[in-house]
């Protein structure tokens, strides 16, 4: 087929569903299908496809990329009221890279208001609705990429992650997605971007369909640091140190794991030892029971050089006056409000965390000492089983009554671990199941060698809709 003939499907796969999905919330399919003409004419020419394959590895490919990096042309508001009317005049980092490597983007995909919250709805653009289900989310905050990818309009996509923003949305919509090892994939080019102490944390990384894309994404994406990732090595799985986590240990502040999410990973553990011969180690890391005590503490706390981690009511007014976040919830309250219900109430508790400063300063050295703890636990060749989150994909507005359950996937922005989320099939409600592979920093070479294994075991993703 000519790359013409691929967009041109895609884009009507798009027409086609984004109106239920709401997930695409601007395209650029003329520039996109010019771009497919000059890759056709490429071809064509025929320099030969080793040389294409080693100088545009994505040629042709189409992709998408959350609304909250900048590609060239496209809104860049990250869900903020005050920011509708801003246009990127450049392309990410990472957007570059992959539009250098051949990839064709065909639009920006819906977030949460500034990123910070695991339902992707806003002001500018509403909310996106779960594929599988409309009546429930995609996640947040690349929810947009997660429903864009599992409804089949897209190939590949980019998201970004500072407490599961990849991996939530991968989760719920039954795809693949991956938060690599800190500091390797440049963040720049997003809004907002890290400052501080959360530079550390928050990862820029990879979703897909197919778990093979996984790797070949990571290294365009990460550009000259992709040799830190040894994903070049080869990975023999029984090899693999395997440990396995059901839950958190039994957080007050987050749900417990549902049966269906439990059984999935009681029959990954069971194939892994009948057909690779491992010994699949169950643990019990005490410290994981305050996982969203520990992210919120270090999210909070100040950098090496004693910089104060900028404050969220700072973000949602965007260089514009201060937003107050209890007169926002009075507005609200009235229908007067430019801002989502969670962004204020993230805003309030932000206010209640500065009230502690000795607790908090407890929390995060107990995040330091699991850190150590999890680094020795994998070792070089370990990769730990744990829930991509309690529940399978929650019905809208309801993440509000259980605002911590991202804590499954939080706690691994502060330890700085590399981790793939990966599709499981689905619930007896038709509902994506899931789970998380977690390996010590600069090991994303395992945890994407066992997705790829349990994509061949478990079927991988599973078009919405197919009974």
């Amino acid at each position: 087929v000519t790359c013409v003939e691929v967009v041109e499907t895609y884009v009507e796969r798009i027409k086609e569903v984004n109106p239920l999905i709401n997930a695409i919330v601007k395209d650029r399919f003329e520039e996109a299908l010019q771009e497919a003409q000059q890759v056709d004419q490429l071809l064509s020419e025929g320099p030969g496809d080793d040389y294409l394959e080693e100088k545009f590895p994505l040629l042709g490919v189409p992709i998408t990329v959350k609304e909250a990096f900048s590609l060239h042309g496209m809104p860049n508001t990250s869900g903020l009221v005050n920011r509708r009317n801003v246009i990127a005049t450049s392309d990410a980092t990472v957007v570059s890279r992959l539009k250098q490597a051949g990839a064709i983007p065909l639009g920006v995909t819906n977030c949460s208001e500034l990123c910070m919250w695991f339902e992707s709805s806003n002001k500018v653009y509403g909310r996106t609705n779960n594929p599988y289900d409309l009546q429930r989310i995609v996640g947040g905050s690349s929810g947009g990429e997660g429903g864009c990818l599992a409804a089949a309009c897209s190939v590949i996509g980019v998201g970004s992650d500072i407490g599961g923003s990849i991996r939530m949305p991968a989760f719920f919509n039954g795809v693949f997605g991956h938060k690599p090892t800190t500091g390797v994939v440049p963040n720049d080019g997003q809004f907002p971007n890290a400052k501080g102490v959360r530079t550390s944390f928050l990862c820029t990384g990879p979703m897909c369909r197919y778990a093979e894309d996984l790797e070949l994404m990571l290294k365009v994406m990460a550009g000259p640091g992709a040799n830190k990732l040894k994903l070049n090595e080869k990975v023999s799985l029984d090899k693999i140190k395997f440990h396995c986590m059901d839950h958190d240990g039994g957080s007050v502040f987050v749900s417990p794991v549902d049966k269906e999410i439990l059984q999935a990973q009681k029959k990954v553990v069971e194939h892994l030892e009948s057909e690779l011969g491992v010994q699949v180690r169950r643990v019990a890391i005490h410290k994981m029971k305050y996982s969203f005590q520990i992210w919120s503490a270090m999210m909070s706390s100040k950098d090496s050089d004693g910089q104060e981690a900028q404050l969220f009511s700072d973000l949602l007014g965007d260089h514009g006056k201060p937003v107050w976040p209890l007169w926002e919830l009075v507005k609200w309250l009235v229908g007067m409000s430019s801002h989502t219900l969670p962004a204020i109430a993230l805003g309030l508790t932000e206010k209640l965390m500065k009230l502690n400063p000795g607790g908090n300063a407890k929390l995060v050295s107990m995040g330091r000492s699991l850190q150590k703890e999890m680094e020795a636990l994998l070792g070089q060749d370990g990769v730990l089983l744990y829930p991509s989150h309690p529940t399978t994909a929650p019905r809208h507005h309801s993440p509000i009554c259980m605002p911590f359950n991202f804590a499954y996937t939080a706690i691994f922005n502060v330890l700085g671990l590399p981790v793939t989320q990966c599709p499981l099939g689905l619930s007896s409600e038709g509902l994506p199941l899931g789970i998380q592979l977690v390996a010590a920093s600069y090991n994303d070479h395992l945890t994407l060698a066992v997705a790829q294994y349990l994509e061949k075991a478990f079927g991988g993703w599973v078009l919405p809709g197919k009974v």
